[in-house]
């Protein structure tokens, strides 16, 4: 299992993919398969860990030669893998075709001309896994094992029922003019709700921060709380009234609307990339074309069952489920390799 090399398994703070990591490779572990993870090396992890440098990095991320080194650390033992599973980005796709290991290789990120055209190159180097269905339509001509839903474990998340939440809003994740933070506080405004927002702001859109979304917050109608801990994080969803994803973006998933739905808080999302996939419209919170319609929206959230919410994510995004995907995948390209069979219990 290979993970990115910027952030420690699983994430203290910001960190997606790394979640994804921990919840299949745990998992994974759990079912007997004989799992070794090249994370960072102050994760923590049920797997046997090597780690190529000693701790996370968050402000080194993506300096393409900690990436290099990440990967080289792993297809160095390539031969003592049936399959290697990389989560960690361009590199390992690029050169997956040198190993006789097959490489499954998620895609987690957006696709655009360029990237597209990086994959087509290498479309059969790796058994790619889509995240979405939206994911997979941008780009379809690659060499797909299989779409697999990122997973979330609900027993992690605090439960909130309607009648439990506080009278706010939330706005959560890395603040960017994509994830439509601004609009966020448009919607408060408008409704006279109240809007917390968390999350980290990265030297790449601090501008952004400080210019557009700074000035509107007064600590009392508009707070920023910054970037938060896990347990602050599991109390900001369950407490919320709703969660606000106005993004300006294809998303190919969108972990964060999941989150919020585990903890039985409705999600008002505008429709790009995966989000129609990923929210149950008028079940689990509302798909919304414009500002107008979320305001709209807003007031008919007793609509929304908070228990059907979790119950959604648990019957759609369970680890289990996402385990038994990428099981199946792993299966099938070890069979298909050369007539090699896999190893028991691998």
């Amino acid at each position: 299992m290979l993970a990115p090399p910027w952030i420690k398994i699983p994430p203290a703070g910001y960190g997606g993919i790394e979640w994804v990591v921990h919840y299949i490779t745990d998992e994974l572990v759990e079912r007997g398969h004989d799992v070794t993870l090249f994370a960072t090396g102050d994760s923590v992890t049920r797997a046997r860990l090597v780690a190529a440098f000693p701790r996370e990095m968050p402000d080194r991320i993506g300096q393409t030669m900690y990436d290099v080194q990440q990967v080289i650390s792993c297809f160095r033992q390539a031969g003592d893998f049936d399959v290697i599973q990389d989560h960690s980005g361009f590199i390992a796709a690029a050169v997956a075709e040198f190993i006789d290991t097959p490489v499954v290789h998620t895609l987690h990120g957006p696709f655009n001309n360029d990237i597209c055209s990086f994959y087509r190159n290498s479309r059969t180097s790796a058994h790619y896994v889509a995240i979405s269905k939206y994911q997979r339509s941008c780009c379809p001509d690659l060499n797909y094992a299989g779409t697999v839903y990122n997973p979330i474990d609900i027993a992690n998340w605090t439960f909130r029922g309607r009648e439990q939440k506080d009278d706010f809003l939330l706005a959560f994740g890395r603040i960017c003019a994509d994830k439509g933070f601004h609009t966020a506080i448009e919607v408060a405004k408008r409704t006279g709700s109240n809007l917390v927002i968390a999350g980290a702001v990265q030297q790449v859109s601090r501008d952004y921060f400080e210019t557009v979304i700074k000035p509107e917050v007064d600590g009392e109608q508009i707070r920023f709380v910054g970037e938060v801990s896990l347990s602050e994080k599991w109390n900001l969803f369950a407490n919320a009234r709703a969660f606000l994803f106005p993004i300006q973006w294809p998303e190919p998933f969108g972990l964060v609307m999941i989150e919020a739905m585990a903890a039985g808080t409705p999600v008002l999302a505008f429709p790009e990339g995966s989000v129609p996939e990923v929210v149950a419209d008028g079940v689990t919170g509302f798909v919304v074309d414009n500002v107008d319609e979320m305001v709209e929206k807003l007031g008919r959230l007793d609509e929304i069952d908070p228990e059907a919410c979790r119950r959604y994510v648990q019957d759609t995004f369970s680890v289990a489920k996402a385990a038994d995907g990428y099981e199946q995948i792993y299966r099938n390209v070890s069979e298909g390799r050369s007539g090699r069979q896999p190893v028991a219990g691998k």
